[in-house]
């Protein structure tokens, strides 16, 4: 199978229904951008009518119970804390007790979403009782290593991801963009299954100006937002520093910042012009997004980044980097503004431009939210299902 964009034809009941176990070690509640995908996934196929046997690490240890729910079954499993990471917990590599479950019931497919022990347990499991395997690329692991001190495992850790993924089927990963690189590191049997976004939950309909009077904003006063983990990886002092520099041009303007993580405490004591709301779920989160007149997104290191889709389906005016998720579905100067990678100079005079223009806030604002209007989850849930249904003709892994 070679690195493709997958092609589906109209909607059309399954020919056949799947018993598919999915293996990940997020899922909500925890909150991020995989669990949150993950879990759209799984919404999906069940909807579909294919049974989902969730396989992830154990949230809490009191509560969490081997459950059925309709058609999706729940197995949590052990699993401990990254110290680096702490809102997420990793599986422990339960091999034995994964090739018992499948050899007691087996399952047509198994989708491994994470490469940590327990997806590298499930992987084996699966080979050994030869039930096919597919993979997802979610997070660039080798990057986020730089930013926590392990800089020297980079390589180390990108020989582990191509070893992974290349013992599965196929790896799914979220644009073209990214299979293009992983196919020059050597990864192969990459397929684009590209993400969606609600745009009945976010929308600029939800935009509250007691909200934006609880932030010290007036009506017309512009308010720029970031949402994400506050972490080193996400380059938050491009953040800052873009802040600062819109402010000279917008003396008015106010910086708001959902989310939570292990910055939290001190960006909350060094910036106290800032407003820091911490994490937001749901309508609450989408209020936050409308609310917000500019979407600022200086991250390097997504492998999609599902907070852009939001953005543009609240009407915002975005300003990323040229890759991921804004490469994909941004025009740059119409349907939001995009910087070279790698050049933070760039991204500041990008921002400055909307601090100084409103009517190009708006204009742009507009635009994205048009752009994204097709981007249902209903149409990822067909690709993904096709997917699954073709890789199911075959028998085994390579």
């Amino acid at each position: 199978m070679s690195t493709a964009s997958l092609k589906v034809a109209a909607a059309s009941p399954p020919t056949r229904r799947l018993r598919i176990a999915l293996v990940t070690e997020t899922y909500p509640p925890e909150v991020n951008g995989v669990a949150m995908t993950i879990a759209r996934l799984v919404k999906g196929l069940v909807a579909g009518g294919h049974q989902v046997q969730l396989i992830r690490p154990c949230q809490d240890r009191k509560k969490d119970r081997v459950r059925q729910e309709g058609q999706l079954e729940i197995r949590p499993q052990p699993g401990f804390r990254i110290p680096f990471y702490r809102e997420v917990r990793l599986g422990l590599p339960v091999g034995w007790r994964l090739y018992h479950l499948w050899q007691q019931q087996r399952p047509d497919l198994v989708h491994v979403v994470t490469p940590g022990p327990l997806g590298a347990a499930a992987l084996g499991s699966a080979r050994w009782l030869g039930i096919t395997v597919s993979s997802g690329f979610h997070t660039h692991f080798q990057t986020y290593s730089q930013y926590y001190g392990l800089g020297r495992l980079a390589m180390p850790l990108m020989a582990y991801l191509r070893w992974f993924h290349n013992r599965t089927a196929c790896t799914l990963v979220p644009t073209p963009e990214l299979a293009t690189q992983l196919g020059v590191m050597g990864f192969r049997r990459t397929m684009v299954l590209s993400r969606g976004v609600d745009t009945t939950l976010f929308t600029p309909h939800r935009r509250s100006q007691i909200l934006r009077h609880d932030w010290g904003a007036a009506p017309d006063d512009l308010v720029a937002l970031y949402v994400g983990r506050l972490a080193a990886e996400k380059n938050l002092d491009l953040l800052l520093a873009t802040f600062q520099a819109m402010r000279r041009c917008c003396p008015k303007i106010r910086l708001v910042v959902v989310g939570g993580g292990p910055l939290a405490t001190t960006l909350r004591a060094q910036h106290p012009d800032v407003v820091f709301c911490g994490v937001r779920q749901g309508i609450d989160l989408a209020a936050h997004y409308a609310s917000a007149d500019i979407f600022l997104f200086p991250s390097l290191t997504e492998t999609f980044g599902n907070v852009t889709l939001e953005a543009m389906a609240s009407g915002l005016a975005v300003v990323a980097f040229d890759y991921a998720a804004a490469h994909s579905y941004i025009q740059h100067e119409h349907s939001g503004l995009l910087a070279p990678c790698h050049e933070p100079t760039a991204f500041i005079a990008q921002a400055q431009r909307l601090a100084g223009n409103p009517d190009l806030v708006s204009t742009l604002g507009a635009e994205a939210r048009n752009v994204v209007m097709a981007c249902d989850w209903e149409r990822v849930y067909q690709e993904l299902e096709t997917l699954f249904l073709e890789l199911c003709s075959t028998q085994g892994s390579p």
